[in-house]
């Protein structure tokens, strides 16, 4: 998918927090240690490095949600992290994101932390965020 692609379906996808921009698509793509895996309708963007992987975004457009293929974005993250060496995976969520939290807690992920304050909410308010994380390698 192209950066303007991209940033077209988070937008869809997202409205807190805010969508990324393509520019800001163009500048994460351009990173060595960014992959990208999923298809025209959900993404899951991911950095992988030091034995480390952290998914960035998942997004899924509105007219395709429910179908399976954010979980299925997510597992190829997964896959593809532990591809580069990943031995455990890290994502940030929003608290107040329960189909999110659901999705990540049945994929195995576990709250590692929060981060209160940390996402920046319409209107000016901050909102916390949930630290997850997920071995991937034994």
């Amino acid at each position: 998918m192209s950066p303007a692609a991209l940033a077209a379906l988070h937008a869809a996808a997202f409205t807190f927090p805010r969508p990324w921009t393509e520019e800001e698509f163009c500048r994460l793509l351009a990173r060595p240690a960014i992959f990208l895996v999923g298809g025209r309708h959900c993404f899951a963007l991911g950095q992988a490095a030091a034995g480390e992987a952290e998914l960035l975004t998942l997004a899924t457009a509105p007219s395709a949600r429910r179908r399976g293929l954010a979980r299925a974005a997510l597992a190829a993250f997964e896959e593809e992290a532990r591809r580069r060496d990943a031995e455990c995976a890290f994502l940030e969520v929003a608290a107040t994101n329960l189909a999110a939290g659901a999705l990540y807690a049945g994929a195995g992920y576990r709250e590692v932390g929060r981060r209160p304050g940390y996402l920046a909410a319409p209107g000016g308010a901050r909102q916390g965020a949930l630290v997850l994380a997920k071995t991937l390698r034994a």
